[in-house]
């Protein structure tokens, strides 16, 4: 069994009279992946905000194990890129490794856009990218520092398949290192090949909980419709 590294216990969020999760209970292990899985509205993109402590909840608990602060142990991919458009890529890079504390931010950013395909394109500004080469970029800058848990929400949004096949190689790696990963994600054959294990949120609520013995794309897929099949 992993050594616990974050758990979530009774999660509540809620926007005025609107509940946007209902209590959550988590729990996930140094290495471990996850996948949140669930239509438009659920409450994944809430979820990960939470779990990288960019939103409260209103109720219940979020715990990390013992050690270095939450900042330094979570990187997070959201919607948004949190890319400067003024600034190159190597720019961006450098600057979110500075922020961490990375030792050598430049290295490590030449590093992260070799990983990512982006060499070619590295004294270019943000703002002239493409989706799919933001995208890239912004998941470089999610692992600028290495961190222990990476939270992806939609991370395969904007790359073309040779690119998402990439990510999806790299991502193995990190688990493999004992990353944990918390994938959000609509793209069900590669959760199942990433995750150990699943949620499958409706309405803000865990409707089912799929466990590593379970885990493959067919069950993955069955467990998923009939979540949503059992939803009012």
């Amino acid at each position: 069994m992993s050594a616990r590294l974050l758990s979530l216990q009774a999660v509540d969020k809620r926007y005025a009279s609107v509940t946007a999760l209902s209590g959550i209970e988590l729990e996930l292990g140094a290495g471990q992946g996850l996948a949140i899985l669930g239509p438009n509205g659920a409450g994944k993109s809430t979820l990960l905000r939470i779990m990288a402590g960019l939103a409260h909840p209103t109720g219940g608990k979020v715990q990390f194990a013992e050690g270095a602060p939450q900042r330094s142990r979570v990187g997070y991919l959201g919607h948004a890129t949190l890319l400067y458009p003024e600034l190159t890529a190597r720019e961006n890079l450098v600057f979110a490794g500075r922020l961490y504390g990375v030792e050598d931010p430049g290295a490590r950013a030449d590093q992260l856009l070799a990983d990512e395909g982006l060499s070619g394109v590295a004294n270019r500004r943000a703002r002239g990218f493409s989706r799919g080469m933001a995208q890239r970029l912004s998941i470089a800058r999610a692992r600028v520092h290495a961190p222990e848990l990476l939270l992806l929400d939609e991370p395969f949004t904007g790359l073309d398949e040779p690119s998402a096949q990439r990510l999806s190689l790299r991502l193995e790696g990190l688990a493999h290192e004992g990353h944990a990963l918390v994938l959000a994600t609509h793209e069900i054959d590669r959760a199942a090949r990433l995750a150990q294990t699943a949620l499958v949120l409706v309405e803000g609520m865990v409707k089912r909980r799929v466990n590593a013995e379970e885990m493959s794309e067919p069950f993955l897929r069955t467990a998923y419709a009939e979540a949503l099949e059992a939803s009012p």
